[in-house]
This record gives C-alpha cells, structure tokens and sequence, in this order.
C-alpha cells in the first residue's frame, strides 16, 4: 500500500512535469535579454496548480467513503462532544505530546535519517536551477526547464520501480533497501555538477528515481510495523511532521551556510546535499527493530 502511494506520487510529479514542459512550447519563454522576467508559462503553471490542489482535496473529502465508527467509537465521539470547546481544541495536541512521549526508539532513530534525507532534498529542490544556470549557462528558463526534465526523468523510474522495491524489501529487509537507495541517491547528486552535457545529466536521475521511491514507501512501511496500531493514525503524522520540521530547519540555517561556508556555489549546495544522503544512508543502518517493537 505505502509503495502504490509512492507510485502515485510519482506519476503526479510526472503529469506536473511534463505540463511545466508543455506550457514552456505553448506559452514560450518570453526571456528578455539583460532583464528578470517571471515568464508566462511559470504564471500558469502556478494558477493551474492552485485549481487542481483545491479540486483533488474536496474530491477526496466529498468521495471517500469513511468507515462508520464502532459502537466504543461512537461513544468516545459523543463524550468528546459534551466537553468543553477548550479541552475538546487541547486534546489533538495533548494525544500528540502522549504518542512522542511514548515513541518507540525505532522512530527517533528514523527520525535522524529524516533530518539529513528531507535537508538534503529542499537543498536539491531549491539549487538544482541555479546549478545549470551555473554548469550550462542558462538562463532561467532554460535552466528551469532543465530541472522539469530531471524531475520528469526520476519521478518515471519511480513509477517502474516503486512495485519492484516490494519483493526486494521482503527479501533482503527493509533497512538494507532503504540504506542503499539513499546511497545511490548521494551518489546522484555527486555526480550532477560534473555533468555539462543536457541529456547526459539526466543519467544520475536513475539512481535518484530510485531513492525516491524508497524514501516514499518503505519509512512508512517499517513504522507501521513497529507501532501501536490503535496509534497508528498519530504516529504515521509525527512521521510527516519529521518530514516538515528538517524542511524548516534547512530554510533557517541553510542561507548562512550557503553564503559562508559554500561561498554562495550552487555546485557545492548540490554536493552538499550529496553528503547528507550518505550521512542519512550510515543512520538508516542503525533502524533495526527491537523485540519488543515487533510485538507492538
């Protein structure tokens, strides 16, 4: 199920893809020697993007069936009901504080990959533009499209091998897999800057494509294992909240750093990433479960 969601995921990063492309050839680039020009495609692509963001969520909520709660639901339902507004508003947060408190190792332990790994991917996402702009001599656009088609090129070979990823977690194990695709993801990003040639840089994106349908299926599928499955609702939103809080700590820390101590390089923003996905591969051999976590 988490390795579909990864497939899925892949294939709307894909769709996004292409339409970046697409609206590129219709709309044009419209760069204007000597001037920063926004181009029209870039408009659209975020107007589209807004629509269909607001049509898939009330899709979801107005479409999806839920399962009707039990009787011991429904009864924890309306006692809730007859609280208070402010304790009633405070009980989401205080069962998210109980379920941290109570958080198996395994997932403190993942939470350190998480840091590196989702540090690593905003720095990615944030240069990989500036990095052709740098290597190639793009322009913007240029460089922007260029970046479209290496996340078109890795989100297709996540669509192939997300599926593929399931037989070989079952036999060589979870962390091994894991490990290995953040690897090869390292390895990825170590290699891009060293690449001038438009097509040829879109090799490493194999090994990244495959990473990332590690990285969107198999976390998921270790921690379900591993916690309380009456939590398992909470604990797979801490996990996403592990996701968002490496992302805010890279957009408060990562400007100084680039400035100072990479000298304002997207090059070395680009290797730095590379060196946090091999940091995050080492902890992500460290995810072994414990017998009293499997029982869970």
């Amino acid at each position: 199920g988490y390795q579909m969601q990864s497939l899925f995921v892949g294939a709307g990063i894909l769709l996004a893809m292409g339409s970046i492309v697409l609206f590129q050839k219709i709309f044009g680039a419209e760069v204007v020697e000597g001037a920063d020009v926004v181009p029209t495609w870039m408009y659209y692509s975020f107007y589209v993007g807004g629509v269909l963001s607001i049509t898939t969520v009330l899709w979801s909520v107005l479409k999806t069936p839920e399962i009707p709660p039990s009787a011991e639901e429904l009864e924890e339902i309306n006692h809730d009901k007859s609280q208070p507004i402010g304790a009633r508003i405070a009980k989401p947060f205080a069962e998210i504080a109980s379920a941290i408190r109570d958080m198996p190792s395994f997932m403190w332990k993942i939470s350190a990959v998480y840091l590196f790994q989702w540090y690593a991917l905003f720095v990615y996402w944030q240069y990989i533009t500036p990095l052709f702009m740098k290597t190639m001599g793009y322009g913007i656009s240029e460089a922007a499209s260029q970046s479209a088609q290496m996340s078109l090129t890795y989100n297709i070979v996540t669509m192939v091998v997300a599926l593929a990823l399931v037989p070989l977690t079952l036999k060589y194990g979870g962390k091994k897999i894991y490990a290995y695709s953040l690897v090869g993801t390292g390895m990825a990003l170590f290699t891009i800057p060293f690449i001038e040639n438009s097509l040829l840089v879109l090799a490493p994106m194999v090994l990244f494509g495959i990473g990332w349908a590690a990285m969107m299926g198999i976390p998921y599928t270790m921690v379900s294992k591993v916690v309380p499955q009456e939590r398992r609702g909470v604990y797979m939103g801490i996990l996403n909240m592990m996701i968002v809080i490496p992302m805010g700590i890279e957009t408060l820390t990562f400007g100084p750093i680039y400035k100072y101590l990479l000298g304002g390089s997207a090059i070395n923003a680009i290797l730095f990433a590379g060196g946090f996905f091999i940091i995050a591969a080492i902890l992500a051999m460290r995810l072994n479960v414990t017998a009293e976590e499997s029982q869970a």
